[in-house]
């Protein structure tokens, strides 16, 4: 666990436009900095990062946050990889509030190590691919300039059986052996598991180097391709080779391309298609479409168009199911039977390439296809049969309007109603009954009491705790008003930011929201310190009246022994007598 204190001293330490700059280049717009959205394909700047407020907002997309959600939302991290990389920006150690044991710190050291050994081995064979000229002229044979091998920082690993002994010391290291670097036989001898290969690092989404992939030189030798094991660091469901590359250029052409292969990646990015990434050895799960929808709403799936090209494309449907989500283009591309990604574009270029990508097959599509592809659907039994294998998918889809949609063909299909279909089979509700939600606040941005939060929010010095005195009902206006003091008056000197995570835990999602927007709509132009006074002052007789009324009301139908002497001095000074038993 990370202390919240540190997370809002870290909030308070950085600088949001320098986070975004990093990635999104900015230009100054009055007292903002804006940009095109990196969240969403616009031709226009919508997005725009402001320095007094210290958060993000398009108003194109809606997207909006502090610099941690930037990072997060940009990068792909974590909340906790998030805190730790902009920490290390502002030369912060993050604390941990739980102490950790013995065997807790044994296991950070040991991945320390791992992730030193994986990065020393990288640049081993980096070093080696200059020095090979057979494996130099094998990638220049298949089109790999140098600025693409040292983009993807692709090395050499040479013949022999203990070339890593050269740079490691302790050559039976267990960070050697736990990160596949080594393998350790039966009769305990131990030599490198990479001979004679081009590498390919695989990087996470912090650009660390956590495996290799190595691809033979002499078509003879096999496997064709080998990848490290699995570790602590790296687990081959979970990781997509190139996605730490192609981030950028997803996000700017707004789309992702799926394919089988680290050489076709590459050779994509020769020919300026620097959008691809490939699972390292597996089919698609849905942990990479998860990975990948942080980054674009539309994914092409590349397969080769023999039998084997297509069983993979179905297992990368089928895996996709649970994480499909209403919004969320897939679409499924064949190539020839006779080419692969990287000879379909030695062959015929970008232009024809992305051409094919444009229309390839939607996913419903794709799925109706297969499941009638040896099915004529003429007789019942067909059509049973049809059900039968259409039934496990449509079980896995919990994307309302994508799964009706598919529910409407195959019923179709099967010359059924979609309700005599869903009675048949009992298929998961889509439309359940909503939950009865509280009543909405009539409060909006301009509204008194929001405007005098969003004073205090953009200067919390000017917070009172005289003004909780007269903030007395238990209205949910007068407690958005009190936790925004209180806050204020804790984090005096902290920016909006700040104020406001500290707010997200004691204020409803309608108020958060209003305030959120009323943020967004603050021209820091104005001067809080000039109305807040005038505010107040209007605020405290709207809330003095209040009382009184309630106290009016009391009197009228309470005897004058329930009222407190301080109501009953409050009463006269208006003028009403409490009413006698």
């Amino acid at each position: 666990m990370i202390p919240e204190s540190f997370i809002q001293e870290l909030l308070n330490r950085v600088d949001i436009v320098d986070v975004v700059d990093k990635s999104v280049p900015l230009k100054k717009a009055g007292a903002n900095y804006s940009a095109c959205c990196p969240f969403h394909n616009e031709k226009s700047p919508s997005f725009t990062v402001s320095p007094t407020k210290q958060f993000y907002h398009c108003f194109g997309c809606g997207a909006h946050g502090s610099a941690i959600g930037f990072v997060m939302e940009y990068q792909g991290l974590t909340f906790v990889e998030s805190i730790h990389e902009l920490a290390k920006m502002v030369g912060m150690t993050v604390p941990q509030e739980i102490k950790p044991t013995a065997a807790d710190t044994a296991t950070q050291s040991k991945f320390a190590g791992l992730q030193e050994a994986l990065q020393l081995a990288a640049q081993y064979y980096k070093s080696e691919l200059k020095k090979s000229t057979r494996a130099i002229e094998y990638l220049k044979a298949r089109g790999v300039s140098g600025a693409i091998a040292a983009k993807y920082q692709i090395g050499y690993a040479p013949a022999g059986w203990q070339n890593l002994q050269a740079i490691f010391s302790d050559y039976e290291n267990e960070a050697l052996i736990v990160g596949g670097l080594v393998v350790k036989n039966e009769q305990g001898r131990v030599y490198d598991r990479f001979r004679d290969r081009i590498m390919f690092p695989i990087h996470d989404q912090k650009g660390q180097v956590i495996g290799f992939g190595g691809r033979v030189i002499n078509p003879d030798d096999t496997p064709k391709y080998y990848n490290s094991p699995e570790t602590p660091l790296f687990q081959k469901g979970h990781e997509l080779y190139g996605l730490f590359s192609a981030r950028r250029s997803i996000r700017d052409i707004g789309r992702a391309l799926v394919v089988e292969g680290y050489m076709d990646v590459v050779a994509l990015a020769q020919y300026g298609i620097e959008y691809a990434v490939a699972a390292l050895g597996t089919a698609t799960t849905p942990f990479h479409i998860t990975k990948l929808t942080r980054q674009t709403e539309e994914i092409v799936f590349c397969f080769d168009g023999d039998n084997a090209g297509r069983t993979a494309a179905w297992r990368a449907a089928m895996n996709a199911l649970p994480a499909l989500k209403d919004g969320l283009k897939l679409t499924f591309m064949f190539l020839p039977a006779e080419h692969d990604p990287d000879s379909y574009v030695r062959t015929f270029g970008k232009e024809k390439f992305e051409v094919e990508m444009s229309i390839a097959m939607p996913l419903s599509q794709f799925i109706l296809k297969h499941l009638s592809e040896h099915n004529p659907l003429q007789s019942q039994e067909d059509r049973i049969r049809f059900l039968n294998e259409a039934e496990p998918i449509m079980q896995q889809i919990s994307a309302p309007r994508s799964a009706l949609f598919l529910r409407k063909k195959i019923a179709e299909l099967s010359q059924l109603s979609i309700d005599e279909m869903h009675a048949l089979l009992k298929l998961p509700t889509l439309n359940k009954a909503p939950t009865q939600a509280k009543p909405k606040l009539t409060r909006t941005t301009s509204s008194l009491p929001i405007q005098f939060c969003l004073m205090l929010l953009m200067q919390p010095t000017l917070a009172n705790a005289a003004d909780l005195a007269w903030l007395t009902d238990h209205s949910d206006e007068a407690q958005l008003l009190r936790n925004t003091i209180e806050i204020c008056l804790i984090h005096p000197h902290s920016k909006p930011v700040v104020i406001m995570r500290a707010l997200e835990s004691k204020i409803d999602a309608d108020s958060f929201n209003l305030l959120n927007q009323g943020l967004n709509l603050w021209d820091d132009k104005l001067n809080p310190e000039i109305a807040i006074e005038g505010t107040r002052a209007l605020l405290k007789r709207v809330y003095e009246q209040k009382k009184i009324d309630l106290l009016l009301a009391k009197a009228r139908e309470k005897p004058i022994s329930t009222l407190t002497e301080e109501e009953k001095a409050l009463l006269r000074t208006v003028g009403n007598k409490p009413r006698q038993n």
